[in-house]
């Protein structure tokens, strides 16, 4: 009989935690984060204590994860005490599954314990390069040795899953450089590895170098070198992509809480700037944590914005996220959904995807190929979806 721990099929709604502390803040990060001190950090645990009070939940979630900002600043009392009232408020199913990122620089064999004894089962570590001089680039506070440290502590602790984050795409990276450290990390003997290619967002310091000239990011040429490189290797190395830039060891290290994120599943974001969707209306919280903390002072949702997707924003979102994975599109369920037979609409299209090498149809579920996994918002752009 299966476990139902060893279960990876988690089809519930999933419940993200924005923690928006950081010890130091890099220069390429445009998410909502801030240095914190202990009375801050204990501030905005009160906060999103109340927050979880002041919300209306009718489901369980079966995921839950701690994202930032950086949850690894959280002491570990203030993480469980977050954990505590959840389960006191009949949040969190028996059987959920929690993930935390941590930065290299916090892992120590006591914290992993800690973190282990609230019941997290998967840990994320933001090694980003195993470069030292890509390290210093990217303003992190970590050696390449600490981020190596750490995988092996996190290994070594038990956890169910250790993924680590690395970046690509910097100035002067080559195709041998990054297929080194590819290489270097599966050494590591991590079971998920995500690859995120280096964007410059405008009001964040490199945004700001970007404006005087500087080159922050490789050449185009070089990015689209490095993604293939991305793919080619790690599946060399026995890590099979299962979204552009995601990649697993086996199934069950897949993300379970973000595949939820792919597939439409509901999910709630709790803390500032934190995002939910309940499969038709989608709101986001107060980016400010000043602004966040004053709603719900005044006992009041945080919420910043709403919109309601129509049938056709919707269909196109399937379509922009089912091309980032390796499933693809299933455009019977899409008809089921939805009403409308997409792929009949665009038979024409996808026959000139398919010659072109960008998909593969398969009866009525089209895969993109690693070529569409490169272009999948292109991808998705390019179909006809009028709802009448």
């Amino acid at each position: 009989m299966t476990n139902p721990s060893d279960n990876y099929s988690f089809k519930g709604p999933g419940l993200y935690l924005h923690i928006p502390f950081c010890r130091h803040i890099c220069p390429y990060c445009d998410f909502s984060v801030t240095v914190g001190s202990s009375v801050a950090i204990t501030q905005f645990t009160k906060c999103i204590v109340r927050e979880i009070e002041l919300q209306r939940i009718p489901r369980k979630f079966d995921t839950l994860y701690f994202g930032g900002g950086t949850p690894s600043a959280l002491p570990i009392s203030k993480l469980s005490h977050i954990v505590e009232s959840l389960d006191a408020n009949g949040w969190l199913a028996n059987d959920r599954w929690m993930q935390l990122e941590a930065n290299p620089e916090d892992v120590t064999k006591e914290v992993l314990a800690g973190w282990r004894s609230v019941g997290i089962r998967s840990l994320s570590l933001g090694v980003q390069s195993l470069r030292n001089d890509s390290l210093d680039f990217l303003g992190r506070r970590h050696s390449a040795e600490d981020g190596c440290k750490s995988v092996v502590a996190a290994k070594a602790a038990g956890f169910k899953s250790v993924s680590l984050d690395l970046i690509y795409g910097l100035p002067g990276q080559d195709a041998d450089m990054w297929r080194e450290e590819l290489t270097a990390a599966a050494k590591l003997g991590v079971d998920h590895i995500s690859c995120y290619q280096l964007t410059i967002h405008d009001e964040t310091p490199f945004g700001h170098r970007r404006l005087r000239g500087d080159r922050i990011v490789a050449t185009d040429k070089m990015q689209s070198v490095l993604f293939r490189v991305t793919h080619e290797t790690l599946a060399e190395l026995g890590y099979d992509a299962y979204e552009v830039s995601n990649f697993a060891r086996a199934p069950e290290h897949r993300s379970r809480h973000n595949l939820k994120y792919w597939d439409h599943t509901q999910y709630l974001g709790l803390g500032p700037s934190a995002h939910s969707f309940d499969g038709r209306t989608r709101w986001w919280n107060e980016w400010r944590l000043s602004a966040w903390q004053e709603a719900i002072h005044n006992s009041r949702l945080p919420v910043m914005s709403a919109e309601c997707l129509d049938d056709q924003a919707l269909i196109l979102e399937v379509l922009m996220l089912g091309f980032r994975t390796v499933e693809g599109v299933d455009f019977s369920a899409m008809k089921r959904r939805f009403g409308i037979d997409l792929l009949r609409k665009n038979s024409e299209l996808v026959e000139k995807l398919e010659a072109e090498s960008l998909v593969v149809l398969d009866g009525n579920h089209v895969r993109p190929t690693m070529n569409g996994l490169a272009v999948a918002d292109s991808l998705a752009a390019s179909f006809k979806i009028e709802v009448c």
